[in-house]
């Protein structure tokens, strides 16, 4: 059941910090530096790791441009790619790992399903009544003037592409969850000391 208000955590995502599904730790491998086991998504991500086994954004979007996931859709920008590993990025590196990567992976072919789904006049992108009925769709409670502010930062002429939904939800989610760490009563109400607001803010 989603966090009454919150909505539910998109695309199956574990919880911030901890040991990752499958044994894995918190940058993306397995303990003790081993391999990875065989996956098909090894290879798009092995091509531009660094040494350290990890990505950065531009090679985040290299590597999200030739698996060719955003379909017929515009490719992910480098800013959106930063906001995705911001999401993820339990180790506080600024890169991602190859199990950050996998957890992105399938939220973001969960993305691209709603985004079909809710595009209800396969215009390619999505309207103010789509854009809400997506969030809605992901357990997100928003007011009409909420969705008014997500259409204003994320849309060009009122259109939202896939990009700027990405951006869009990923924005979302992370900011829930800071919120949703400091709501102890779970009545809505969050505190922020100054320093901390800018913090959880500005690394979006």
């Amino acid at each position: 059941m989603a966090y009454p208000g919150y909505g539910a955590p998109m695309g199956g995502m574990p919880p911030v910090g901890g040991m990752s599904p499958g044994g894995m730790m918190p940058g993306g491998m397995p303990p003790g530096g081993m391999m990875p086991p065989a996956d098909p998504l090894w290879g798009y991500f092995s091509a531009v790791a660094g040494q350290d086994g990890q990505i950065d954004a531009e090679e985040l979007q290299r590597c999200l441009t030739s698996s060719g996931l955003s379909g017929s859709y515009q490719t992910f920008s480098k800013e959106t790619c930063r906001i995705m590993i911001s999401m993820l990025d339990r180790d506080y590196s600024g890169k991602m790992g190859f199990n950050e990567f996998k957890e992105l992976w399938t939220a973001l072919n969960q993305w691209k399903t709603t985004f079909t789904q809710y595009d209800t006049d396969r215009s390619g992108t999505m309207e103010g009544h789509e854009l809400q009925r997506a969030i809605s769709a992901f357990g997100y409670n928003l007011t009409p003037q909420a969705i008014g502010c997500l259409l204003r930062r994320f849309s060009t002429d009122g259109k939202v592409t896939f990009d700027d939904f990405v951006s869009c939800v990923t924005k979302l989610r992370s900011l829930t969850t800071q919120f949703q760490q400091r709501d102890f009563q779970r009545n809505g109400t969050a505190t922020f000391r100054y320093d901390e607001f800018i913090q959880v803010t500005m690394s979006l």
